[in-house]
Protein backbone atom coordinates (compact mmCIF):
# COMPACT_ATOMS: atom_id res chain seq x y z
CA UNK A 1 0.00 0.00 0.00
CA UNK A 2 1.18 3.31 -0.59
CA UNK A 3 0.40 5.92 1.84
CA UNK A 4 1.06 9.92 0.86
CA UNK A 5 0.78 12.19 4.23
CA UNK A 6 0.58 15.87 4.51
CA UNK A 7 1.94 17.23 8.01
CA UNK A 8 3.62 13.62 8.08
CA UNK A 9 6.06 15.75 10.49
CA UNK A 10 3.78 17.38 12.77
CA UNK A 11 2.16 16.01 15.86
CA UNK A 12 -0.39 14.11 14.73
CA UNK A 13 1.15 13.30 11.23
CA UNK A 14 4.49 12.22 13.17
CA UNK A 15 2.76 9.22 14.48
CA UNK A 16 0.59 8.35 11.48
CA UNK A 17 3.51 7.72 9.53
CA UNK A 18 4.97 5.63 12.02
CA UNK A 19 2.20 3.31 12.50
CA UNK A 20 1.71 3.09 8.36
CA UNK A 21 5.74 1.97 8.50
CA UNK A 22 5.18 -0.41 11.33
CA UNK A 23 2.85 -1.99 8.62
CA UNK A 24 4.90 -1.92 5.85
CA UNK A 25 3.94 0.52 3.49
CA UNK A 26 5.59 2.87 1.30
CA UNK A 27 5.17 6.23 3.12
CA UNK A 28 5.22 9.63 1.14
CA UNK A 29 5.33 12.83 3.16
CA UNK A 30 5.22 16.44 1.93
CA UNK A 31 7.44 18.50 3.21
CA UNK A 32 10.06 21.41 3.21
CA UNK A 33 11.95 20.13 6.43
CA UNK A 34 14.57 16.53 5.99
CA UNK A 35 13.42 15.37 9.58
CA UNK A 36 11.25 12.96 8.36
CA UNK A 37 10.93 9.49 9.95
CA UNK A 38 13.68 6.96 8.78
CA UNK A 39 12.00 4.99 6.02
CA UNK A 40 9.37 7.52 5.04
CA UNK A 41 10.33 9.02 1.38
CA UNK A 42 10.14 13.19 1.61
CA UNK A 43 8.58 14.39 -1.09
CA UNK A 44 10.34 18.14 -0.61
CA UNK A 45 7.87 21.09 -1.14
CA UNK A 46 4.92 22.47 0.38
CA UNK A 47 1.15 22.68 -0.81
CA UNK A 48 1.95 25.83 -2.61
CA UNK A 49 4.45 23.57 -5.21
CA UNK A 50 2.30 21.98 -7.76
CA UNK A 51 5.22 19.80 -9.22
CA UNK A 52 5.75 18.66 -5.51
CA UNK A 53 2.38 17.76 -5.39
CA UNK A 54 1.79 15.35 -8.35
CA UNK A 55 4.53 13.18 -7.78
CA UNK A 56 3.93 13.18 -3.96
CA UNK A 57 -0.10 12.31 -4.64
CA UNK A 58 0.93 10.29 -7.96
CA UNK A 59 -0.76 6.23 -7.49
CA UNK A 60 -1.54 7.01 -3.76
CA UNK A 61 -3.93 4.23 -1.95
CA UNK A 62 -4.58 6.72 0.72
CA UNK A 63 -3.68 10.57 1.08
CA UNK A 64 -4.36 11.98 4.73
CA UNK A 65 -4.45 15.64 4.54
CA UNK A 66 -2.90 16.43 7.99
CA UNK A 67 -1.11 19.84 6.76
CA UNK A 68 -2.43 22.98 9.09
CA UNK A 69 -1.72 26.44 10.22
CA UNK A 70 -2.68 26.49 13.76
CA UNK A 71 -0.75 29.76 14.62
CA UNK A 72 -0.53 32.52 12.04
CA UNK A 73 -4.18 33.51 10.85
CA UNK A 74 -2.30 35.76 8.02
CA UNK A 75 -1.48 32.06 6.40
CA UNK A 76 -4.32 30.02 6.88
CA UNK A 77 -6.33 31.08 3.89
CA UNK A 78 -3.33 30.18 1.76
CA UNK A 79 -2.99 26.95 3.10
CA UNK A 80 -6.33 25.50 4.04
CA UNK A 81 -7.90 27.07 0.94
CA UNK A 82 -5.26 27.99 -2.17
CA UNK A 83 -3.01 24.90 -0.60
CA UNK A 84 -5.84 22.34 -0.27
CA UNK A 85 -6.72 23.39 -3.83
CA UNK A 86 -3.30 22.86 -5.44
CA UNK A 87 -3.48 19.34 -3.68
CA UNK A 88 -7.06 18.38 -5.04
CA UNK A 89 -5.81 19.02 -8.54
CA UNK A 90 -2.71 16.82 -8.18
CA UNK A 91 -4.61 14.01 -6.54
CA UNK A 92 -7.67 14.27 -8.82
CA UNK A 93 -8.03 11.24 -10.38
CA UNK A 94 -4.55 9.61 -8.72
CA UNK A 95 -5.31 8.57 -5.84
CA UNK A 96 -7.61 6.14 -4.12
CA UNK A 97 -9.11 8.18 -0.99
CA UNK A 98 -8.53 10.92 0.75
CA UNK A 99 -9.03 11.41 4.33
CA UNK A 100 -9.30 14.86 5.91
CA UNK A 101 -8.34 16.05 8.95
CA UNK A 102 -10.45 18.73 10.48
CA UNK A 103 -11.79 20.16 14.22
CA UNK A 104 -14.93 19.82 16.04
CA UNK A 105 -14.07 23.36 15.98
CA UNK A 106 -16.36 23.64 12.76
CA UNK A 107 -19.53 23.75 14.92
CA UNK A 108 -18.28 26.43 16.19
CA UNK A 109 -19.17 27.84 20.50
CA UNK A 110 -21.08 24.83 21.54
CA UNK A 111 -22.05 25.97 25.09
CA UNK A 112 -23.93 23.05 25.58
CA UNK A 113 -25.64 19.74 24.83
CA UNK A 114 -24.53 16.71 22.67
CA UNK A 115 -22.81 17.52 19.12
CA UNK A 116 -23.14 14.80 16.38
CA UNK A 117 -22.20 14.65 12.89
CA UNK A 118 -25.72 16.40 12.23
CA UNK A 119 -25.19 19.34 13.86
CA UNK A 120 -24.77 22.55 11.65
CA UNK A 121 -21.49 24.08 11.30
CA UNK A 122 -21.23 27.58 12.75
CA UNK A 123 -17.36 28.50 13.07
CA UNK A 124 -15.96 31.27 14.32
CA UNK A 125 -12.86 32.29 13.94
CA UNK A 126 -10.28 32.04 10.92
CA UNK A 127 -9.27 29.27 11.57
CA UNK A 128 -12.31 26.94 11.83
CA UNK A 129 -13.99 28.83 9.04
CA UNK A 130 -10.74 28.02 6.83
CA UNK A 131 -10.83 24.61 7.78
CA UNK A 132 -14.55 23.94 7.00
CA UNK A 133 -14.45 25.62 3.88
CA UNK A 134 -11.14 22.86 3.21
CA UNK A 135 -13.62 20.29 3.87
CA UNK A 136 -16.06 21.56 1.80
CA UNK A 137 -13.77 21.83 -0.78
CA UNK A 138 -12.90 17.91 -0.41
CA UNK A 139 -16.19 17.00 -0.35
CA UNK A 140 -16.95 18.48 -3.58
CA UNK A 141 -14.16 17.36 -5.60
CA UNK A 142 -15.15 13.59 -4.30
CA UNK A 143 -18.49 14.00 -5.39
CA UNK A 144 -17.34 14.78 -8.35
CA UNK A 145 -15.63 11.85 -8.71
CA UNK A 146 -11.79 12.75 -7.98
CA UNK A 147 -11.41 10.09 -5.00
CA UNK A 148 -13.27 8.56 -2.62
CA UNK A 149 -13.36 11.10 0.85
CA UNK A 150 -13.83 11.28 4.68
CA UNK A 151 -13.31 13.98 7.79
CA UNK A 152 -12.32 13.39 10.93
CA UNK A 153 -13.01 15.98 13.60
CA UNK A 154 -11.00 15.32 16.90
CA UNK A 155 -11.79 17.52 19.56
CA UNK A 156 -8.87 19.07 21.44
CA UNK A 157 -5.87 16.68 21.27
CA UNK A 158 -3.29 15.81 23.48
CA UNK A 159 -0.44 14.37 24.20
CA UNK A 160 3.33 14.36 25.72
CA UNK A 161 5.18 15.66 22.53
CA UNK A 162 2.08 18.54 21.89
CA UNK A 163 3.90 21.84 21.30
CA UNK A 164 0.64 23.64 22.75
CA UNK A 165 1.39 24.24 26.67
CA UNK A 166 -2.29 25.29 28.11
CA UNK A 167 -2.50 21.38 29.73
CA UNK A 168 0.80 21.78 30.77
CA UNK A 169 -0.27 25.44 32.30
CA UNK A 170 -3.18 23.51 33.58
CA UNK A 171 -1.13 20.89 35.48
CA UNK A 172 0.96 23.62 36.76
CA UNK A 173 -1.33 25.65 38.59
CA UNK A 174 -3.14 22.69 40.29
CA UNK A 175 0.88 21.64 41.08
CA UNK A 176 1.13 24.97 42.98
CA UNK A 177 -2.24 25.31 44.48
CA UNK A 178 -3.83 27.96 42.28
CA UNK A 179 -6.29 26.17 40.72
CA UNK A 180 -10.11 26.92 41.23
CA UNK A 181 -13.53 25.97 39.37
CA UNK A 182 -15.57 28.73 37.72
CA UNK A 183 -19.30 28.39 37.84
CA UNK A 184 -21.42 25.43 38.70
CA UNK A 185 -20.32 22.18 38.65
CA UNK A 186 -20.46 19.44 35.25
CA UNK A 187 -18.41 21.62 32.87
CA UNK A 188 -17.17 19.39 30.17
CA UNK A 189 -13.27 18.41 29.37
CA UNK A 190 -13.18 17.71 25.81
CA UNK A 191 -9.96 16.58 24.55
CA UNK A 192 -8.61 13.32 22.70
CA UNK A 193 -5.26 11.80 22.92
CA UNK A 194 -3.03 11.72 19.78
CA UNK A 195 -2.49 8.08 19.93
CA UNK A 196 -6.66 7.85 19.31
CA UNK A 197 -6.39 10.05 16.52
CA UNK A 198 -4.12 8.20 14.46
CA UNK A 199 -6.25 5.16 15.05
CA UNK A 200 -9.20 6.74 13.78
CA UNK A 201 -7.29 8.40 10.76
CA UNK A 202 -5.82 4.38 9.93
CA UNK A 203 -9.70 3.38 10.40
CA UNK A 204 -11.00 5.83 7.94
CA UNK A 205 -8.04 5.32 5.74
CA UNK A 206 -9.09 1.61 5.44
CA UNK A 207 -12.58 0.51 6.31
CA UNK A 208 -14.88 0.66 3.29
CA UNK A 209 -17.76 2.23 4.89
CA UNK A 210 -15.98 5.71 6.15
CA UNK A 211 -16.49 6.64 2.43
CA UNK A 212 -18.36 9.80 2.09
CA UNK A 213 -18.65 10.14 5.73
CA UNK A 214 -18.08 12.79 8.38
CA UNK A 215 -17.00 11.57 12.01
CA UNK A 216 -16.57 13.19 15.29
CA UNK A 217 -13.68 12.08 17.68
CA UNK A 218 -13.55 13.07 21.30
CA UNK A 219 -13.12 11.88 24.64
CA UNK A 220 -14.44 13.31 27.38
CA UNK A 221 -15.00 13.72 31.49
CA UNK A 222 -16.51 16.38 33.86
CA UNK A 223 -14.26 19.10 34.87
CA UNK A 224 -14.12 17.71 38.36
CA UNK A 225 -13.11 14.05 37.25
CA UNK A 226 -10.69 15.65 34.88
CA UNK A 227 -8.69 17.81 37.50
CA UNK A 228 -9.11 14.95 39.70
CA UNK A 229 -6.79 12.63 37.71
CA UNK A 230 -4.24 15.73 37.29
CA UNK A 231 -4.43 16.30 41.16
CA UNK A 232 -3.84 12.12 42.17
CA UNK A 233 -1.01 11.56 39.30
CA UNK A 234 0.61 14.81 41.18
CA UNK A 235 0.37 13.65 44.48
CA UNK A 236 -1.70 16.84 45.20
CA UNK A 237 -4.97 17.11 47.14
CA UNK A 238 -7.89 17.33 44.65
CA UNK A 239 -8.54 21.45 44.06
CA UNK A 240 -12.05 22.35 45.68
CA UNK A 241 -12.54 26.08 45.62
CA UNK A 242 -15.02 27.53 43.01
CA UNK A 243 -15.52 31.02 41.76
CA UNK A 244 -18.89 32.36 40.47
CA UNK A 245 -18.62 32.46 36.40
CA UNK A 246 -20.16 35.76 36.05
CA UNK A 247 -16.94 37.50 38.57
CA UNK A 248 -14.64 35.59 36.76
CA UNK A 249 -15.78 36.89 33.35
CA UNK A 250 -16.19 40.58 34.36
CA UNK A 251 -12.38 40.41 35.73
CA UNK A 252 -11.11 38.94 32.66
CA UNK A 253 -12.76 41.81 31.01
CA UNK A 254 -11.28 44.32 33.19
CA UNK A 255 -7.84 42.66 32.87
CA UNK A 256 -8.03 41.39 29.36
CA UNK A 257 -5.07 44.33 28.32
CA UNK A 258 -2.46 43.47 31.02
CA UNK A 259 0.23 41.06 28.79
CA UNK A 260 0.07 37.44 29.97
CA UNK A 261 -2.81 37.37 31.96
CA UNK A 262 -4.39 33.65 32.20
CA UNK A 263 -7.99 34.46 32.27
CA UNK A 264 -9.49 35.16 28.26
CA UNK A 265 -12.75 34.86 27.40
CA UNK A 266 -11.57 31.53 25.30
CA UNK A 267 -10.63 29.83 28.61
CA UNK A 268 -13.01 30.49 30.09
CA UNK A 269 -15.41 28.69 27.80
CA UNK A 270 -13.07 25.90 27.74
CA UNK A 271 -13.40 25.97 31.57
CA UNK A 272 -17.10 26.43 31.84
CA UNK A 273 -18.52 24.22 28.49
CA UNK A 274 -20.87 21.60 29.31
CA UNK A 275 -21.09 20.36 25.17
CA UNK A 276 -20.20 16.85 24.50
CA UNK A 277 -18.90 15.60 21.41
CA UNK A 278 -20.51 12.07 20.06
CA UNK A 279 -18.52 9.17 19.40
CA UNK A 280 -21.66 7.21 18.29
CA UNK A 281 -21.01 7.05 14.74
CA UNK A 282 -17.54 6.21 14.52
CA UNK A 283 -17.83 3.79 16.99
CA UNK A 284 -21.02 2.08 15.35
CA UNK A 285 -20.02 2.31 11.65
CA UNK A 286 -15.97 1.60 12.15
CA UNK A 287 -15.92 -0.29 15.40
CA UNK A 288 -13.86 2.37 16.53
CA UNK A 289 -12.20 1.94 20.31
CA UNK A 290 -10.23 4.97 22.41
CA UNK A 291 -6.63 3.10 22.21
CA UNK A 292 -5.97 5.85 25.41
CA UNK A 293 -8.26 6.05 28.15
CA UNK A 294 -8.33 9.42 28.87
CA UNK A 295 -6.61 8.73 32.64
CA UNK A 296 -3.76 6.78 30.89
CA UNK A 297 -3.37 9.70 28.64
CA UNK A 298 -3.24 12.50 31.74
CA UNK A 299 -0.90 10.23 33.51
CA UNK A 300 1.30 10.23 30.50
CA UNK A 301 0.91 14.32 30.34
CA UNK A 302 2.01 14.81 34.04
CA UNK A 303 5.07 12.19 33.79
CA UNK A 304 5.92 14.61 30.66
CA UNK A 305 5.69 17.75 32.72
CA UNK A 306 7.50 16.70 36.24
CA UNK A 307 10.37 15.57 33.77
CA UNK A 308 10.80 18.96 31.90
CA UNK A 309 10.66 20.60 35.39
CA UNK A 310 12.86 18.62 36.79
CA UNK A 311 15.37 18.38 34.21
Amino acid sequence: MIVAITGGTGFIGRKLVVRHLVQGHEVRVLSRRKDVEPGAKLCSGDLSNTDALRSFADGADILYHCAGEIRDETRMHAVHLEGTQHLIDAASGRIGRWVQLSSVGAYGRQRGGIVTEQTEPHPTGIYEVTKVLSDELVSAASHGGAFEHMVLRPSNVYGAEMSNQSLFGLISMIRCGRFFFIGAPGASANYIHVDNVVEALMLCGTKPEADGQIYNLSDHRTMEQFVAVIAKSLGRPIPSLRVPEWSIRLLARLLSGIPGFPLTESRIDALTGRAIYSTEKIENELAYRHPVSMEVGLNELVQTWQHKITG
